[in-house]
């Protein structure tokens, strides 16, 4: 495979610009992600999109171990690196409470990527049975949020 120095670079300044601390990108096979631990992966993406490692710190579950989250049907994973939010603003009730009965659409949290709000939705209607982060924390793509039931 041959490097990309220029996306590579480009992508270093958006980390920069943005304050997050990963970023990826994927042109059909082809991914390159840039960290700011200093890592710098270029490669085939596999056939399926696969969560990050269930065992870091974001993914530790108040209610249930992060391995069982995230084999479950019902899970909804991050479709991005950013800041997830559990509230429209600071003084607002949070989206959605352990217990709660959502409708497919209904907006579960807000996850901030380079200064856009992007409400994730929930794609099917059932009860939140877990809430797997916390307000205003740094998630990475394919981290589970919550679990739909």
């Amino acid at each position: 495979m041959k490097i990309d120095s220029k996306a590579i670079k480009e992508l270093a300044d958006i980390l920069n610009e943005t304050g997050l601390t990963e970023v990826e990108i994927a042109d059909g096979d082809k991914v390159i992600r840039v960290s700011k631990a200093g890592t710098v992966i270029a490669g085939v993406a596999p056939a399926v999109s696969m969560p990050s490692d269930p065992a870091a710190p974001q993914m530790a579950s108040l209610d249930a171990p992060a391995t069982t989250a995230c084999s479950h049907p019902g899970a909804v994973k991050s479709p991005m690196v950013g800041t997830a939010y559990l509230k429209p603003s600071p003084d607002a009730p949070e989206f959605i409470k352990k217990g709660d009965n959502v409708n497919a659409g209904d907006t579960l949290v807000i996850i901030e990527a380079m200064k856009v709000m992007n409400p994730i939705k929930a794609e099917k209607s059932g009860t939140i049975t877990q809430i797997l982060i916390s307000d205003a924390q740094p998630i990475e793509f394919g981290d589970v949020l919550v679990v739909i039931e």
